[in-house]
């Protein structure tokens, strides 16, 4: 009879055992769900994407911690511990195979959980990729990739995996406003002065320049838009304006216009451009 309880204590000792690894499991599954579902929502706030996009994140941690405790449960049980270690082994073997087949499309999945991560970009973010000069304003950013929309209105689809190895310039992420460098190159038989006051004249009074002067600024005289002669070339002298847009498209809309207004003024005036050089050149400067 005292062997018949030990008999039984022990079956009962055997069956407690993987019940409380599952509920276990089960317990830790909805505490890190809850947790991941938390970061979830808050990092699709921040990129403005649909949180179901990453909510297979969500699903992936409870399917690991079931599996660990399956395992576990399998290697507590004597009589299953032998098929336990068989069907394993052959599950990481398959999927060692899966992985090596869809290794690109894990390393896109994987680079755009960084891309929520770390935030090196926004959707609605201009940005421009350094390598190949392309850029636009961030449209979407999915599982596999990041859709820029570019110059013309059309679409740039690049991989994640591709994008989070780019140096990006990133003119949203923390001040959209931009200085705008305005270069004119005009013959030394030109007049300067009178050249540099044309420039400061047009943009201040273009609509779209910005007053970024501080009190101290205003009160010591400074122009809100500064022109300086920043060298001397073969066959001419370089100006250069310092002009401040509200965003990149507005730098842009204001450069077009100017290029009217000078050319425009710069005849009228008698200011000669260097014919040999480029007329205007305009580079773009964020804070």
């Amino acid at each position: 009879m005292f062997g018949s309880i030990q008999l039984d204590f022990h079956r009962l000792e055997t069956f407690v055992e993987p019940v409380a690894i599952i509920a276990g499991a089960f317990l830790v599954s909805r505490i890190l769900s809850e947790l991941v579902k938390r970061y979830i929502r808050r990092s699709a706030r921040i990129l403005k994407v649909n949180p179901t996009n990453y909510s297979f994140l969500q699903h992936a941690v409870s399917m690991v911690i079931f599996l660990a405790a399956v395992f576990f449960v399998f290697r507590s049980i004597p009589q299953l511990r032998d098929i336990g270690t068989t069907f394993f082994a052959g599950a990481g073997i398959l999927a060692a195979i899966i992985g090596f087949a869809s290794q690109e499309a894990f390393s896109n999945i994987i680079s755009g959980i960084f891309i929520v991560i770390y935030k090196p970009f926004s959707v609605g973010d201009s940005i421009k990729l350094l390598s190949n000069g392309q850029g636009g304003t961030v449209e979407d950013i999915t599982l596999r990739h990041t859709v820029i929309k570019g110059n013309e209105n059309r679409r740039i689809v690049v991989p994640n995996s591709v994008i989070s190895r780019e140096q990006i310039l990133n003119s949203s992420i923390a001040d959209l406003r931009i200085q705008l460098y305005l270069e004119v190159l005009i013959t030394y038989e030109s007049k300067q002065q009178r050249a540099m006051d044309i420039m400061r004249e047009e943009a201040v009074k273009h609509p779209l320049c910005l007053d970024c002067r501080s009190v101290a600024d205003k009160a010591a005289g400074k122009e809100v838009t500064d022109v300086k002669l920043i060298g001397f070339e073969q066959k001419g002298v370089r100006l250069r304006a310092f002009i401040w847009a509200a965003s990149e498209t507005d730098a842009a809309n204001m450069k077009f216009d100017l290029f009217k207004t000078l050319k425009e003024r710069f005849d009228a005036e008698q200011i000669g451009f260097a014919h040999d050089a480029n007329i205007l050149e305009v580079r773009n400067e964020q804070v």
